[in-house]
């Protein structure tokens, strides 16, 4: 099969025919028909993500079709259209069994533990345990984002920070996750302000209904959100994994409020300096996040099936596998607006 593949950090991704993937025990193997192309493959190409060993394929935000089932999958035949949450549980763990396969201890993750879907093909481990139905009438490019930017900004609204209607949420990042967190902060009830450095990002969130945007390059971007908002935001939501954004994410927060970090620090930003006088006189709760476990599907599918999510908006481009190094590298600066999903995997 034909994969875009890291032989090398921070080279171009080499283009080339590979075995195609067999099925593990209870897993499937899916005929890629979109997939993502995410700052967090971004964090592999640049060696960043520790559980990376090259050679590999990337991609972690994929939908397809089932081709090959190995022993034991029940739930899913040759033909079927699924989506995978991007970290696999193995459905069998106590932290499994209690909903929580975000920690799972034996969890897989293509793109980061195995080969992902930069690829004509890609094995999916844990079929049962993970694998949702790819609904009716949603365009593949669209339901790409299902994997990653859209469940992973779902569980940290609904999961985490408890969204509640009517609330303000500040998200400090306008990217693919920045705005699929506005898009679905809005489906719930809540007013969102936007906060970036690029005029054009800024520009695209207001265009999506942001009630308010701040470019932070214009000064003090937690008191321009405290302004905005009467006080504060209720939640706010760091979706770039750098020290500047999530410092003033916390103290952009009212008394109460509730910061969930989403953005992958890596790097010098491992070890963050944070206004913890902000977090302790202001009563503040500090969240990570990671992904979604594959039970909240169905409450996300109902609001996209209910027409309160429209994800059009999200993906502003798509490309063939062999623009996929270019999208990559796109992240080492200000990336354009929206999202890349790659849909032509013979180019």
């Amino acid at each position: 099969m034909r994969a875009a593949r890291i032989t090398a950090y921070r080279a171009p991704l080499d283009i080339t025919e590979i075995d195609d993937p067999v099925p593990p025990a209870g897993g499937v193997v899916l005929r890629v028909l979109a997939c993502g192309i995410c700052r967090s493959d971004w964090h592999a190409w640049t060696g960043s993500d520790p559980d990376v060993a090259l050679p590999i394929t990337p991609g972690h935000e994929f939908c397809g079709e089932v081709v090959a089932t190995g022993a034991g999958v029940a739930r899913w035949a040759v033909g079927d259209r699924v989506i995978a949450p991007f970290i696999l549980g193995c459905g069998r763990c106590r932290d499994c069994a209690a909903g929580q396969q975000t920690i799972c201890a034996q969890q897989v993750v293509p793109g980061f533990t195995c080969d992902g879907a930069f690829a004509e093909y890609v094995a999916v481990a844990h079929a049962d345990a993970n694998l949702a139905a790819l609904p009716e009438g949603l365009d593949v490019h669209l339901a790409a984002g299902l994997g990653c930017r859209v469940t992973t900004a779902w569980q940290a609204l609904v999961g985490r920070a408890e969204l509640q209607p009517g609330e303000w949420v500040a998200v400090f990042g306008g990217g693919g996750v920045g705005i699929s967190t506005l898009l679905l902060a809005r489906a719930l009830g809540a007013r969102v302000v936007v906060v970036d450095v690029v005029a054009e990002k800024l520009d695209y969130a207001s265009s999506l209904g942001a009630d308010g945007v701040v470019n932070a390059t214009s000064g003090d971007a937690a008191e321009a959100v405290r302004e905005i908002t009467g006080g504060g935001a209720h939640v706010a939501i760091e979706a770039l994994g750098i020290e500047t954004t999530t410092t003033a994410a916390l103290r952009s927060l009212r008394k109460l409020g509730r910061m969930v970090q989403i953005g992958m620090p890596t790097g010098q930003h491992t070890q963050m300096t944070l206004p913890m006088d902000a977090l302790y006189s202001g009563q503040l709760s500090l969240h990570g996040t990671r992904g979604m476990p594959s039970w909240r599907y169905p409450s996300l599918l109902n609001l996209i099936a209910g027409g309160q999510l429209e994800l059009a908006p999200l993906v502003t481009r798509t490309v063939p596998l062999s623009a996929a190094s270019a999208e990559l590298a796109a992240f080492d600066h200000p990336a354009p607006p929206g999202v890349a999903v790659i849909t032509d995997f013979t180019q």
